[in-house]
C-alpha cells in the first residue's frame, strides 16, 4: 500500500486532529487504498500572533506550508502534502448608504474569527476557509486596540486557562456548538478539494481554456 505523509505546520492538538478528522472524510477519494500518516511540525507563520485581516490569515497559512517544504528538502523527508493552518480575525467595515445615519449600529466595524488552511503538494497550492463568527465588541477591542493575543484575551473573558488548546475561541463564542478543531476541519476539507476532487477542477479549467 502507498504511504502518504501529510505534514502539518503545528503540533497543537486542535490543528493536527482537525487534519486527521478531515482525512477520514476524503482519504478514499484522495488516494484509494493509501495509508495516511499525519505529522505535526512546529514552524513559524511569519505573521503576527493574532492576524487581523483575511489577507494576513491567508499569508500565515501559506507561509507555514512553505516552511514545511523547506524543512522537507533539508531533512530529505518524503512528505506528500504540506498543510498550513492559521486562525485569527478579519475586520470588516460595512459601508452605510449615503442616507443612513452614522449612528446606526448596523454599520459599525465588525470583527470575525476565522480559520484558514493552505494545502500544497509541493507544486500546486490551494486555500480553504471556515465560516466566521463575530466577536463581542469588548473582546475585539482588547485584541485590536490593546494588542492582547486572542488566546490570552479569550481566557480572561471566559475565566478559564488553556482555551486555545481545548475548544478555542470558537467554542467559547458558539457555546461549544463549534470547536476550534471543527472550524479547522472545515477549512482543511475545503483546501484539499482540488486534490481529492481533481476531476471537477480539471474539467472546469479545461472548459475555461476552450471558451
Amino acid at each position: 500500500m502507498e504511504k502518504i505523509t501529510i505534514a502539518v505546520g503545528s503540533k497543537r492538538g486542535p490543528k493536527v486532529n482537525a487534519v486527521q478528522e478531515a482525512l477520514t472524510q476524503f482519504s478514499g477519494s484522495l488516494a484509494p487504498g493509501g495509508v495516511f500518516e499525519v505529522v505535526g511540525i512546529e514552524v513559524d507563520s511569519g505573521v503576527s500572533h493574532t492576524p487581523c485581516s483575511g489577507e494576513e490569515l491567508m499569508r500565515g497559512a501559506r507561509q507555514r506550508a512553505e516552511a514545511l517544504q523547506v524543512l522537507a528538502r533539508e531533512r530529505g523527508a518524503n512528505w506528500n502534502y504540506f498543510v498550513g493552518l492559521e486562525g485569527g480575525l478579519d475586520v470588516v467595515d460595512p459601508e452605510a448608504p449615503a442616507d443612513q445615519k452614522i449612528a446606526d449600529s448596523s454599520y459599525r466595524q465588525r470583527v470575525f474569527l476565522e480559520s484558514w488552511a493552505y494545502v500544497s503538494d509541493g507544486v500546486h497550492g490551494f486555500y480553504g476557509r471556515s465560516g466566521g463568527i463575530e466577536l463581542p465588541a469588548p473582546l475585539a477591542h482588547e485584541v485590536l486596540a490593546n494588542g492582547v493575543e486572542l488566546g490570552v484575551a479569550i481566557d480572561r473573558f471566559a475565566g478559564a486557562v488553556g482555551i486555545r488548546d481545548a475548544q478555542g475561541a470558537w467554542g467559547v463564542l458558539s457555546g461549544n456548538l463549534i470547536s476550534r478543531q471543527e472550524a479547522f476541519r472545515v477549512a482543511v476539507i475545503a483546501a484539499f478539494a482540488p486534490f481529492y476532487n481533481a476531476k471537477m477542477y480539471c474539467a472546469t479549467a479545461a472548459a475555461n481554456n476552450s471558451a
